[in-house]
């Protein structure tokens, strides 16, 4: 069976959300801009949702820094608020940290993508890079991760979007 324009066009597009908290020097934001540009999304923090909405959207985004090994509070209290879903929600989880590496985004992101589980969401995949921390002891010397994220950080946060529409799209 052939579709036509709109329809196809309505099969490639997909609804996606970044809900995005960012503010000590907006390392997250640099790297929520750049999804939202490959997956077409808008950005809000959780102070702008409202739980019941994101059930009309295909993929959504969840991030933040990384505060105490976990996302900023009003991100974990949003996902406590959201009402379950049952129909393959799909979501990923991003963040920017001082220290990364696989098993230390694993367990920073374990309270946010327990909470979403628990809720239905299924997490596709997650993303974590180094972000500028100037955070307590850390601004005596300067902080660490200075310049981050960095080009290349944006381009694989390019890349893992484009692997995140290419993965979600029909599902």
């Amino acid at each position: 069976m052939e579709k036509n324009g709109n329809e196809l066009k309505d099969a490639m597009s997909m609804k996606s959300l970044l809900v995005l908290f960012s503010y000590h020097h907006n390392n997250t934001k640099k790297i929520a801009k750049v999804f939202a540009k490959v997956l077409d999304a808008q950005i809000k923090t959780p102070q702008q949702i409202n739980p019941e909405e994101l059930q009309e959207y295909d993929l959504l985004g969840f991030g933040s820094g990384i505060y105490s090994a976990k996302h900023h509070e009003s991100l974990l209290e949003l996902a406590y608020e959201l009402p379950e879903v049952n129909n393959n929600n799909n979501a990923f989880i991003f963040s920017t940290a001082g220290i990364t590496g696989k098993s230390k985004a694993a367990k920073d992101h374990s309270t946010l993508r327990e909470k979403l589980q628990s809720k239905g969401y299924i997490i596709v995949d997650e993303f974590q890079c180094k972000g500028f921390n100037t955070n307590s002891f850390l601004r005596l010397f300067g902080g660490i991760n200075k310049g981050r994220p960095n080009a290349q950080d944006l381009k694989h946060a390019e890349e893992f979007a484009w692997n995140l529409k290419e993965n979600t799209h029909g599902s």
